[in-house]
């Protein structure tokens, strides 16, 4: 696999357009932050495609490329996803979102004290954050996002959350030092399993009653 400003731009771009698709077609306010998800993360390639042009560094795009890859995606997943899970799965969606808010409040910390920069590593962007602890922040991290998808009681949430979680060990095996860039990359592409979500809206309800 192989990343660059124009790779980021292209996958960012039609990313996008789905997220903007599926904001589109969404029933109730509910689902729209859930629905908006491959927006962000479109969004969220296009600034790194700037930071490709950019030859890396510590401006503007790459805090922004942090912002969201770090404290805000933790936050986001858990919270769009309680939004639309039925009653009965509410209970224990408050365990990734608990873990999510932690999460994001110590990468919140992180970015706020320190300075991340980032480095073009051949067809790879490596991101530099001092993080102490980085293991259960990371724990924490996987638990708000891979969690709350297979905790959801929905099909296609778990099939994306499946996809998610195997990505993450891909990514953490394969570019351990490019990990988060690597896995946001991965994210961003099979969150169009949600256009599918999306599409699917009105046999949700019933399928979730069975679910739940």
């Amino acid at each position: 696999m192989c990343w660059s400003a124009t790779a980021d731009l292209v996958a960012g771009t039609a990313i996008g357009a789905i997220g903007a698709y599926c904001v589109v077609r969404v029933r109730t306010p509910r689902e729209l932050p859930f629905a908006a998800l491959p927006l962000l993360l479109g969004a969220h390639q296009i600034v790194e495609s700037v930071i490709w042009r950019h030859g890396g560094g510590t401006g503007w795009a790459t805090l922004t490329w942090a912002v969201i890859a770090l404290p805000l995606l933790p936050l986001w997943v858990p919270i769009g996803v309680l939004l639309v899970a039925p009653a009965g799965a509410r209970a224990r969606l408050a365990i990734p979102l608990v873990a999510g808010v932690l999460t994001a409040g110590a990468l919140c910390y992180a970015l706020a004290t320190r300075t991340v920069v980032a480095e073009i590593r051949g067809n790879r962007v490596g991101y530099l954050l001092d993080l102490p602890q980085s293991v259960p922040v990371i724990v924490g991290y996987l638990l708000a996002t891979v969690g709350a998808l297979l905790l959801s009681g929905d099909p296609i949430l778990r099939l994306l959350g499946i996809l998610t979680g195997v990505g993450a060990v891909v990514c953490l095996v394969l570019w351990r030092t490019e990990f988060v860039s690597t896995w946001c990359a991965l994210a961003a592409v099979v969150s169009v399993v949600l256009l599918v979500w999306v599409r699917n809206g009105p046999h949700r309800a019933g399928e979730w009653r069975t679910a739940g």
